[in-house]
């Protein structure tokens, strides 16, 4: 991993504005061109293009710095699928939170279909480390079918309960609606990847409004979010 100033080597401008801007976009109702007139007012002469370079550039290696610190999910999931347009198309989000709130993890696909749905699930299994105690899911059964069959891939994997319940998915339809909301107020997504980067970008600000990270060993207790930032990713 590069370390926090080769990361930013070579650019225009400093650290501190990119990983400003990157975050502000990430986080609020900020349409490139809005950002870009936001900045203009303190002295900051950016074009909409350069944020959307530093979109697709510095997500991943955001989202792989704070993941370093995250905390792991409940053993209790709530999944479920959501709608992303991209291009006048209509995509699929897979998303998982424990009972909580927390946010398990999440999969943009093409498609609803059997291969998405295994590609979901053995990505979140992975990224937890272990086998939830409870999944939770909506009335298709091809997702039922598809949990239990990448379940049975593993050893344990018949100690977790499948079941399906609509009001226990209120939860993880609610917490769609943080994600929905920003994605909402975009002009529009023209690439699939870069609407994936995006889209990991505002869930890692969604995680980590969630509290979902310990940052106690870091000593930023009391911090502005600009220097909590720059801890992080200096760590």
């Amino acid at each position: 991993m590069l370390n926090i100033d080769d990361l930013f080597k070579g650019r225009h401008f400093d650290r501190e504005i990119i990983i400003l801007c990157v975050r502000w976009y990430l986080r609020f109702k900020l349409s490139f061109r809005d950002l870009a007139e936001t900045m203009a007012e303190r002295g900051v002469s950016l074009a909409r293009m350069t944020i959307m370079r530093w979109i697709a550039r510095y997500v991943p290696e955001f989202e792989k710095r704070w993941n370093r610190f995250a905390c792991r999910a409940g053993a209790s999931w709530r999944v479920d699928e959501t709608y992303v347009k991209i291009k006048g198309r209509w995509t699929y989000l897979y998303r998982a939170v424990d009972k909580q709130g927390k946010t398990v993890d999440f999969l943009l696909r093409a498609k609803r279909d059997v291969a998405a749905a295994k590609a979901f699930f053995r990505r979140t299994f992975k990224s937890q480390g272990r086998l939830p105690r409870a999944i939770t899911l909506d009335g298709y059964q091809i997702s039922h079918r598809v949990a239990r069959e990448i379940l049975d891939e593993h050893q344990r994997g018949k100690r977790t309960e499948i079941r399906s319940s609509k009001y226990l998915n209120n939860l993880i339809e609610q917490d769609h609606r943080s994600i929905k909301l920003r994605l909402g107020s975009m002009i529009g997504l023209k690439r699939f990847r870069c609407a994936s980067i995006t889209i990991a970008g505002i869930e890692l600000m969604h995680r980590i409004r969630k509290g979902q990270f310990k940052l106690g060993k870091l000593r930023i207790k009391g911090r502005t979010a600009p220097e909590i930032w720059n801890v992080v990713l200096a760590a």
